[in-house]
Formats: C-alpha cells, sequence, structure tokens
C-alpha cells in the first residue's frame, strides 16, 4: 500500500544495519543494504569506501522507493504483503521476489507484476499470502550456496519480516 512505504523502509533498515564488507558476501561493500556496485549504478557514477561508509537512511530511500519498492508494485499490494515481498526484492532482486509471489499465488512465474498476478493476489486471504511468499523464500534462500555462513541471519530475517508483514496486514 502507498502509505506503507516509510514503514516498510524502517523495518527493512532494521534488518541491513550499517557498513560491512564480509569477504564471503557476493554483494561485497554494503553499507544500509546498498551494495557498492548498487550505489555506483544508482548514481551513475564510481563512488569511495567513505562514500558509502557516510550512507543515511535519507540519502537511501529514493533508491530503495525506486529501485525496489516500485519495482515490486509496493503501492499495489495488499497492506503486509507490500513488506515481505518488498524484503525479498532488496536481498534478491525484484524479479525474484515478484516470481516468488507468483509461485504462492499460483499464477506464470514470468517475473512481471501485472494484472492477473494482482488479482490473483486479491483473490486469496493476505495472511495465507503472506505465509506461502515466506515458505517459498525460506526454501529458495535454503538452495544457495551461501546459506552455511549466512542462512541462521537469513532465516531470523525472514521469520520477522513474516512477523512483521502479518501485523501491518
Amino acid at each position: 500500500m502507498r502509505e506503507n512505504f516509510d514503514a516498510a523502509l524502517a523495518a527493512l533498515l532494521k534488518h541491513e544495519g550499517g557498513f560491512v564488507n564480509h569477504p564471503k558476501d557476493p554483494g561485497g561493500m554494503t553499507n544500509l543494504g546498498v551494495t557498492k556496485a548498487t550505489w555506483e549504478a544508482y548514481l551513475g557514477k564510481q563512488v569511495t569506501e567513505d562514500d558509502m561508509r557516510n550512507l543515511t537512511p535519507y540519502v537511501v530511500a529514493p533508491l530503495y522507493k525506486t529501485r525496489y519498492w516500485d519495482a515490486v508494485k509496493g503501492d499495489d499490494l495488499p497492506a503486509g504483503v507490500d513488506l515481505c515481498v518488498f524484503d525479498c526484492a532488496v536481498n534478491s532482486g525484484p524479479g525474484r521476489a515478484i516470481r516468488l509471489l507468483q509461485q504462492t499465488v499460483g499464477v506464470t512465474d514470468d517475473g512481471l507484476l501485472g494484472p492477473a498476478t494482482l488479482k490473483a493476489i486479491q483473490s486469496k486471504a493476505v495472511q495465507e499470502v503472506i505465509e506461502g511468499f515466506t515458505d517459498h523464500r525460506q526454501k529458495f534462500l535454503e538452495r544457495l550456496p551461501t546459506f552455511g555462513d549466512f542462512g541462521k541471519g537469513w532465516t531470523r530475517r525472514v521469520v520477522e519480516v513474516e512477523d512483521q508483514s502479518k501485523r501491518l496486514a
């Protein structure tokens, strides 16, 4: 829902934390969940480590809105579903998040959130969509080769996002 972006972003940023540069993280240098490569692509120029360390929620909010929230049509999703799909989009990409949502509601998983997907979402109970989406997301994460390194934190996040999504609903 349109009015949920700020709350969804605040929930997301609680999970994303601050600056990290973990050698096993395929995203590399990251701050507030924004990788260096994503930030550079968004700005259209190279950035330094200092630039990355100095990111603030206010500065990254427009990126999150355009690259993730708008990409998964967060304004058009029911309250609660918007948060869990948005959070997944940030971690796994908007296309993956949409495909997992489409698998959840039983439509062709083409990664394009159109009228058929929105209609299928509306035909189900919001709690059912949230729970189904969470299940699909967790199974996807468990298949990743880095699950052994990051799986405990990912699983905790998925559970917390599910709880937050149900409260929003």
